[in-house]
């Protein structure tokens, strides 16, 4: 199975079909998501469009955490994920990307990066506390 973000099979405004008029090209492929979630340090290089190399973490337990107060960064262990609002699934697997909230030794924290295709988890304190 191979993810294709061509147009040639779809169906026009009208509903009408698309004759296709050429064969799939190399520059429309895709790839699936790197679904990172809590583990041993795992990456994955892939090559992307025009040569450029991306970064794709599947694991890891790592993430830089910003005080937005103070204004630092530490390297901190993520204990557990707590909500990811951008997939139900996503958020009962524990799988971490961009905007899910994490708990970390410092405190709840915001994921800024796209884990996937930047290759690191950075975050941000959120000022609440978990209530449970």
């Amino acid at each position: 199975m191979s993810v294709w973000h061509g147009s040639l099979r779809k169906r026009k405004r009208t509903g009408g079909r698309k004759r296709a008029y050429r064969v799939k090209r190399n520059f429309e492929k895709g790839a699936f998501p790197a679904e990172t979630t809590l583990g041993e340090t795992k990456r994955r290089n892939t090559r992307g469009y025009g040569g450029k190399l991306k970064t794709k973490v599947l694991k890891d337990k790592y993430a830089s955490v910003t005080d937005p107060k103070s204004g630092k960064t530490e390297k901190t262990e993520i204990l557990r994920v707590i909500k990811n609002k951008a997939n139900v699934d996503y958020d009962r697997r524990g799988v971490i990307t961009k905007g899910a909230e994490i708990e970390t030794s410092l405190g709840l924290a915001r994921v800024t990066s796209r884990p996937g295709g930047d290759g690191v988890i950075n975050a941000v304190l959120s000022g609440k506390e978990e209530k449970s």
